[in-house]
């Protein structure tokens, strides 16, 4: 490198480091005394921070917050599980005899009633046969007519020595073996009759078809499904608890109670199926392998809200607290320790209150065991600005906190500056 790019070199370091030196001596924008003007403030004790300024005029200012009235009220206690609906009867229907299909008389997805004839088999064959059975009880019946006649007139007649005894023995074998004929007869005859109205598919329930399995025109027989009805109403739900709530369960199912309150609830619990369910059976056994046992509660479903295979939100009421202790649900905050409340004091400050949860109520309230009596105020909304002892403003549910008047802030700023200076 020649001398020359060495002599420009140093130079150019040297124009940097005095550069970079003067920006450092002199900030941009500082006019030449303000240091000194911001020492005097700090000895006049007019900074920010000093008492009086805004900052520390908002952190004494009251928290405005909701509060609520603990109160008192009869509070049911609900179990909730997940339940199945089931049809209380569910009928494959199936021809008691064989033949070919004439007709289907219902439609699909059609409510039917007992006794409804929901299909005609061809009775053509089972007619023949019943009327050759009543004939033949017809026949038996005049034969039999004709012994006794017989029998009587020789009774008449081994008095006086025209007939012989053992003849007499004879007709009266021959009558009676007439009689169990005819009674033979008569019996064939019903078993025809029976055959015959087998052709007629009845509805053993009520209830509703589900889809046809076959189309008129087809060859039955007693293993051909015509339809599955499904009988609706009433209905069956059926659902498990833990273990734990078996006791409680029996106590209250045996305790007088003939029938607990049962309700269902879709799958968001955001408004009930129905509401006319009572608790029907509780299983005879505990699952090992879940820990939970089985419970059925059978529903009028007049509205035909629940349908066979249906999962529901099922609520079982076991018992109702008279007189708990009820706050919003959204007053309960969790803590390392455990649950607890914000409770408004005399002086206006909140203290930390621990608290037992019970039970829900409801959607939008809690129960509370232990920590609180009634009448006692508790902070509802707000709660993420406080700690234990600070000054509130106590509002109604609903409440907005007054603004602030413009004087106040002019004030405020006015003071600044005077301090400033």
């Amino acid at each position: 490198m020649s001398r020359f790019w060495k002599i420009a070199l140093i130079v150019i370091a040297v124009v940097v480091v005095g550069g970079v030196a003067f920006r450092l001596l002199h900030k941009p924008g500082e006019a030449p005394g303000a240091g000194n003007r911001h020492a005097r403030q700090g000895q006049n004790g007019a900074s920010p921070g000093a008492p009086g300024a805004d900052g520390q005029d908002k952190d004494n200012a009251p928290v405005p917050v909701t509060v609520e009235l603990t109160a008192k009220q009869n509070v049911p206690v609900y179990l909730t599980a997940l339940g199945t609906v089931t049809a209380l009867n569910n009928v494959t229907v199936n021809p008691q005899v064989g033949g070919q299909l004439w007709t289907l008389n219902f439609k699909e997805g059609q409510a039917v009633k007992k006794g409804d004839v929901i299909a005609q088999i061809d009775p053509r064959t089972y007619q023949a046969a019943y009327d050759q059975a009543v004939a033949k009880q017809k026949q038996d019946e005049a034969s039999l007519a004709t012994a006794i006649s017989t029998l009587d007139r020789n009774q008449k007649l081994v008095a006086n020595g025209y007939v012989a005894a053992l003849n007499i023995d004879t007709y009266r074998n021959n009558v009676n073996q007439l009689k169990a004929t005819v009674v033979a007869d008569e019996a064939s005859a019903r078993s025809s009759k029976v055959q015959l109205d087998f052709t007629k598919i009845i509805s053993p329930i009520d209830g509703v078809a589900g889809i046809r399995q076959v189309d008129p025109g087809n060859v039955v027989t007693t293993t051909t499904a015509i339809v599955t009805l499904t009988q609706i109403q009433p209905i069956y739900v059926i659902f498990n608890l833990p273990e734990q709530n078996l006791e409680a369960v029996r106590d209250s199912f045996q305790d007088g109670a003939d029938k607990l309150e049962v309700i269902a609830l879709d799958r968001s619990d955001a408004h009930p199926l129905d509401t006319t369910g009572g608790l029907q059976v509780v299983d005879n056994q505990i699952d090992t392998a879940t820990g939970t046992f089985k419970l059925r509660a059978i529903f009028a479903n007049p509205k035909s809200a629940l349908w066979p295979g249906q999962f529901v939100n099922v609520r079982l009421r076991v018992r109702t607290v008279s007189g708990g202790l009820v706050i919003p649900a959204q007053a309960v905050q969790r803590g390392p320790d455990g649950d607890f409340v914000y409770k408004l004091q005399q002086d206006q400050t909140v203290a930390m209150q621990p608290v037992a949860v019970a039970g829900e109520v409801g959607d939008s309230h809690v129960m509370v065991s232990t920590g609180l009596n009634e009448g006692d105020q508790v902070v509802t909304e707000g709660q993420f600005r406080l700690k234990p002892g600070s000054k509130v403003k106590a509002l109604k549910p609903g409440e907005v906190p007054a603004a602030p008047v413009a004087s106040d802030g002019k004030k405020g700023k006015g003071g600044g500056r005077a301090s400033a200076g």
